[in-house]
């Protein structure tokens, strides 16, 4: 294998490729089956949904990862909105995890997200793995996350400025879009044209 790395935009002809990656990939990981693959399908049609950097990954012409960016805002507590970036899902395909592909991917997305003038990202993650790619804590920019109680545990909630100091001093609250919240039986409906998988309860999964 060379090992010949492509990042571009998705294709209309890689959605359900796309698809397929997604759900192999988070099958079974934060609850029994998945519902990413069905998340991936509604957010190409939200209005919030960044084309630009809607992204695959090849890996020697074979699809090995994806990710996808959201339009989203911090409401400051003086009445402000923000434009702001989220993300998600990214993922890598199963057999190609921990060869370093996912931060590749990653960093070629910040980087291309600063390209394009986007001031910051927001996301819900893991600061191991994203703490190397320029990650912080959400609550270090006086971020906080909506509907989280006071003094709740909010380490999940990191942000990664890609323009030095654009959420210095702006104090406020930032929430997920809408289009995040999918419907659970939409989900399932939609899971039932791909291949019958086991649902498994395993250790560490959210729900």
């Amino acid at each position: 294998m060379g090992n010949r790395i492509v990042i571009r935009n998705e294709r209309k002809e890689d959605e359900r490729t796309v698809e397929e990656l997604v759900r192999d990939s988070f099958w079974n990981v934060y609850r029994p089956g998945a519902l990413e693959h069905y998340l991936i399908h509604v957010l190409r049609n939200d209005p919030l949904f960044v084309r630009e950097l809607d992204l695959v990954m090849e890996l020697d012409g074979r699809t090995a990862g994806q990710v996808m960016f959201m339009k989203a805002k911090v409401e400051t507590d003086i009445g402000e909105d923000i434009p702001v970036l989220t993300m998600g899902p990214i993922s890598v395909a199963n057999d190609l995890k921990h060869r370093g592909l996912g931060r590749i991917l990653l960093d070629d997305a910040l980087l291309k997200a600063s390209s394009l003038g986007y001031g910051a990202v927001l996301i819900e993650g893991n600061i191991t793995f994203y703490g190397g790619s320029g990650f912080i804590y959400g609550r270090e920019r006086d971020i906080r996350y909506k509907g989280l109680p006071e003094g709740a545990d909010s380490s999940f909630f990191l942000l990664r400025e890609l323009i030095p100091g654009y959420l210095e001093g702006k104090e406020g609250v930032y929430g997920p879009p809408e289009g995040y919240l999918i419907d659970e039986k939409d989900a399932l409906e939609f899971d039932k044209g791909f291949p019958i998988r086991e649902k498994l309860r395993l250790p560490g999964q959210l729900i």
